[in-house]
């Protein structure tokens, strides 16, 4: 086909294309003509065969074929309403498939739509990604406010760790950290939330804040009061979640967020330090920018970070001498 040709044909596609209910629909009368089918009746025809083919697929057909009328002039200058069905960009691609390969038209289309449908579950999956690193950033950030809480009102790493666990058996229906950990394959070194669908995170997120705001307000002192709260916190969101028929102990894992996030972040630098293309420790070393935050010590001069779990510990020094954390199972301040 030349390439004025497709010029033409991608203009004439792109120019019939209608938004209802920010839905990107056609209009099957005008797919008629785009597809160089003179009868309707011959053209509903390769409809009946999509819809069929859209059903076969476990797709609801009325969400892609939708009956509606449309108002033609008449040759008295009157109006009359015309059979029409609203098509979804899938639907045109099935139209596409099953309509006659001789005509240009369908060649072109069943391109067209399958290169558009396919730019649509690109886009719609690289959204999903980034709102789970972003949840999960979230997550980070007020796990990060809790432990700086926690110390404030006179409770360790340590009492934070266990605090940080009777939520989970709160928020998993009995199932502990390391429970879910083996029931989903995940490293006994790595953070469960890494893995955790975007649903679950944020529901330990909401909970986590619900946490902060009310050792706060009531002033809560000491690990036991604090436990109790953590704990009535997340089965609070738990019980929100049941009500809508999630249970999260029984969601299937999702890759892991660290990857995600390296993958997002490698497409928006070039070249720059170890460090900083590297999220995760960018995240876990609290670096919020793309420049390092550096100190002297000794006269010599070093890397300090303040560690985004505000644990306290040896490992926010220059020089950390162990790589596990109780927060994230593995420590990049190292």
């Amino acid at each position: 086909m030349k390439t004025e040709r497709i010029r033409k044909l991608t203009e004439s596609f792109e120019t019939a294309v209608k938004q209802v209910e920010e839905v990107e629909c056609w209009s099957a009368r005008d797919l008629q003509e785009l597809l160089g089918y003179t009868k309707w009746d011959n053209f509903i025809q390769v409809i009946d065969k999509a819809k069929i083919a859209c059903s076969n697929s476990g797709q609801a057909v009325e969400d892609h074929f939708a009956d509606v009328g449309k108002m033609v002039e008449l040759g008295s200058g009157s109006q009359r309403e015309i059979e029409d069905i609203l098509l979804t960009r899938y639907a045109c691609y099935l139209i596409a498939q099953n309509g006659d390969p001789r005509k240009d038209q369908i060649a072109f289309a069943m391109t067209y739509f399958a290169v558009q449908t396919r730019k649509q579950e690109v886009l719609e999956k690289r959204l999903a990604e980034w709102e789970r690193i972003r949840a999960r950033e979230k997550l980070t950030l007020s796990e990060k406010e809790l432990s700086g809480i926690l110390f404030e009102h006179g409770v360790d790493h340590h009492g934070f760790a266990r605090i940080r666990s009777k939520g989970d058996r709160a928020l998993f229906g009995g199932t502990s950290t390391e429970e879910m950990k083996q029931k989903m394959g995940v490293s006994h070194a790595r953070a469960l939330a890494d893995f955790l669908p975007t649903i679950t995170i944020k529901a330990k997120d909401f909970a986590t804040e619900i946490t902060n705001f009310n050792v706060k307000k009531e002033d809560l002192k000491g690990e036991e009061q604090i436990a109790q709260e953590h704990v009535k916190s997340n089965k609070g969101v738990r019980k929100v979640l049941l009500e809508r028929g999630i249970q999260p102990e029984k969601l299937p894992p999702e890759e892991d967020a660290e990857t995600s996030e390296e993958t997002s972040w490698k497409e928006k630098v070039g070249k720059t330090t170890a460090l900083e293309r590297d999220p995760p420790k960018r995240r876990r070393a609290g670096v919020q920018d793309t420049t390092l935050q550096r100190g002297r010590t000794g006269g010599d001069q070093e890397k300090h970070f303040a560690c985004v779990s505000g644990m306290h510990c040896s490992k926010t020094q220059a020089k950390a001498e162990s790589s596990f954390c109780l927060l994230y199972g593995d420590c990049f301040l190292v």
